[in-house]
């Protein structure tokens, strides 16, 4: 009887949850249906390469896309390195001690403060100190502080996640430490640090 019971809840919390994932789904799909359909006859080669303009006619967004796409590939160009540099010292060569413990409580404490106190940082630190004015650079390097810790935390796991045997296995076959991590350990690390990369850009 319990047998049947915990079958037949079983069931019922795998529908609840196709359920759940239709609600989603379906608002979603409405959701770029209704964008398609309001702003499909509007969208012409005009719009995305010309200039803001008073007039709506013929008003652009070119300097806002290509800013965009320009200030995501520099966020990424400083955040990647520095957070995944940072996630493999952290896993693989700093020694279990309170500066490590310390600085991995600050990277987690860092990940919750509020993006406008990141903003203000940025504004005080690149735009004003260092005289970089309001630039697409002083906003990469504002955007890539407030990612960092994310995607530090992300890589971190991914690496953890990497079975112990096969750092093992690459030092049995006389792999130096930094060949393990490069050749190996990264690799399969990989799609784990994206992830969390795209998340964070996102």
């Amino acid at each position: 009887a319990r047998l049947g019971m915990r079958s037949y809840l079983g069931s019922a919390f795998h529908v609840a949850c196709l359920l759940a994932t239709l609600v989603g789904i379906v608002v979603l799909g409405a959701l770029l249906y209704d964008v398609v359909r309001m702003g499909a006859g509007r969208l012409s080669w005009e719009f995305l390469s010309g200039f803001p303009s008073r007039f709506a006619a013929r008003a652009g967004m070119r300097p806002a896309l290509v800013g965009s796409i320009w200030t995501l590939v520099l966020t990424a160009a400083f955040a990647f390195p520095l957070g995944v540099g940072t996630a493999v010292w952290l896993e693989e060569f700093a020694p279990a001690s309170r500066l490590r413990g310390f600085i991995e409580t600050n990277i987690a404490n860092l990940a919750g403060v509020p993006s406008i106190v990141y903003g203000m940082l940025g504004l005080a630190v690149f735009v004003r100190y260092l005289a970089l004015g309001r630039s697409i650079l002083a906003g990469a390097l504002t955007l890539a502080l407030l990612i960092l810790p994310v995607i530090i935390i992300a890589s971190q796991e991914a690496i953890k996640a990497v079975p112990n045997s096969i750092r093992l296995g690459a030092y049995a076959l006389g792999a130096t430490k930094w060949e393990a991590i490069r050749f190996h350990v990264l690799p399969l690390a990989l799609p784990g640090i994206l992830t969390g990369t795209i998340l964070a850009l996102s």
